[in-house]
């Protein structure tokens, strides 16, 4: 185990997930993870089922006198969000993750750490492992593709599990216990390029929007951080209006589940303004700052000279865009008025890419109220149409519904309370679990989510506190055992 790891507790969760962050684990691309996982379990001597979409499925059997307990599942994700800053030189589909220990935090060289599942999947292997923990019949899903849709979850099938209670490990806020989650949709435009060459005497710049912190675009969308895609649409609008530019490309964001921390657009101007544009970017950035330092002090805007291929979009496309782009709702749309600092429902203007003829605006939209969640979906569908874009939205996944009168809540409760003398916060979270979805195809599965302190995840100041961490495996293993022996 690397040194990063030298002298913490409790070992097996570290040196587990030490060894998960140096399998590459993308979304969709869990070939890898699930390679490394299965090899583990064969050195362990230990058998797994697999389903078709390739989540896996390990049983365990009770300790000894615990046989007639309620059967408990773990679960947790092995994908991870894929996010670097600019400048890093990282291969997420073949290097590891560069690990730093910094005071009490495990975080990462410019990349995201993937703490978001990875120490979930970590601590369930770790239980899998452990001989001295008292527990009931248990079994352990690890599922794919969390981050980019919950296909994974979306794929489970009836018969799959035999579970009665299920511990997700997903969450991540230490003495918070999670008892529901938003459901979620995505929704995109889509507008066909139509491209013609620069105007005569016209120069490339490329326009940056940087620096920002970005961010879970549940966990975070109310924190007023910047959007970088909304920032620079309102640069292009300048200008565009001011110079007469013309736009030759805009990329920004990357995951429809991150606040978009960058985005780049190469617009055509008049050479004679292309020095005074450039100068121009220090105004707007002081601009920006002035509405919004408190939160991004690091925020900058900037323009530069680039060779770019000559061509530009149809200038009333251009307009089409930028008003779209400016039109989209960006952030928190309501408050929960029954759990108190709860988001009810946000939509998250995620990415803008222009490939194969077309330009599509990516966006997520939340609720744990499900026609709340088609309605935000509407609005963004209607700013879209309005602007000329075609629509299409995925078919979403469902919220999950608190139970407060979960057998597997009160067996946490207490385990908390008579290990740490204090009582755990109860509340549902404004991001997509798995949860509901599992829900959804086991209705009789009584089901908590609960978790480690990480912070910043989706993005690349992710970090993973220690303390938290040892804390959580007590809870963890705790929570087991009050839940085998419960009358």
């Amino acid at each position: 185990m690397a040194d990063v790891f030298a002298g913490l507790q409790p070992e097996p969760v570290w040196r587990h997930f030490y060894g998960i962050t140096q399998v590459p684990r993308p979304s969709k691309k869990e070939e890898q993870i699930l390679k490394y996982l299965k090899d583990l379990l064969g050195d362990m001597n230990i058998e797994y089922t697999e389903d078709s979409a390739g989540n896996m499925v390990v049983k365990k059997a009770a300790s000894p006198g615990y046989e007639n307990a309620p059967t408990v599942l773990i679960q947790g994700h092995v994908d991870m969000v894929c996010e670097k800053n600019k400048g890093t030189e990282h291969d997420f589909e073949k290097d590891p993750i560069k690990l730093i220990r910094d005071g009490d935090w495990i975080t990462a060289d410019g990349t995201t750490l993937g703490a978001d599942n990875g120490i979930g999947v970590a601590a369930g292997l770790a239980v899998l492992e452990a001989k001295d923990l008292t527990h009931g019949p248990m079994e352990f899903l690890f599922t794919v593709d969390e981050e980019t849709g919950m296909t994974g979850a979306k794929e489970l099938k009836p018969g799959f599990l035999n579970s009665d209670i299920m511990l997700n490990l997903d969450s991540e806020e230490d003495g918070t216990l999670y008892v529901g989650c938003a459901g979620g949709m995505d929704t995109a435009g889509i507008m066909h390029m139509r491209r013609e060459d620069a105007p005569a005497g016209f120069k490339a710049l490329e326009i940056n929007v940087g620096g920002l912190k970005g961010g879970h675009s549940g966990l975070d969308i109310h924190t007023g951080r910047g959007n970088a895609i909304k920032m620079l649409a309102r640069t292009l609008q300048i200008v565009k209006n001011g110079h007469g530019a013309r736009l030759n490309s805009f990329i920004g964001g990357s995951k429809r589940n991150a606040i978009p921390r960058e985005a780049e657009a190469v617009v055509y101007v008049p050479e004679a303004d292309v020095n005074d544009i450039i100068a121009h970017m220090a105004k707007v950035t002081e601009m920006l700052l002035n509405e919004i330092s408190t939160v991004e002090p690091d925020l900058k805007v900037t323009a530069k000279e680039v060779d770019a291929d000559g061509k530009v979009l149809d200038d009333a496309q251009f307009s089409a865009l930028i008003n779209a782009l400016y039109a989209c709702p960006h952030g928190v749309i309501k408050m929960s008025a029954d759990i108190p600092g709860l988001v009810e429902t946000s939509t998250n203007l995620a990415t803008v890419t222009m490939d194969d003829g077309k330009i599509i605006v990516g966006t997520s939209q939340r609720s744990s109220v499900e026609s709340e969640k088609q309605d935000c979906t509407n609005m963004v569908k209607a700013v879209f149409e309005l602007a000329g874009l075609k629509v299409e939205s995925g078919d979403g996944y469902p919220g999950w519904k608190p139970n407060m009168q979960s057998k597997a809540l009160k067996a946490t409760k207490d385990a908390y309370k008579e290990l740490f003398g204090d009582e755990p916060e109860v509340t549902a979270i404004h991001a997509g679990l798995e949860c509901g979805l599992i829900n959804e195809v086991f209705p009789n599965l009584d089901i908590i989510s609960f978790g480690p302190t990480i912070e910043g995840a989706h993005s690349p100041d992710e970090r993973l506190n220690i303390p938290a961490t040892e804390k959580f495996w007590t809870l963890l293993t705790k929570v087991l055992e009050n839940l085998a022996k419960a009358k």
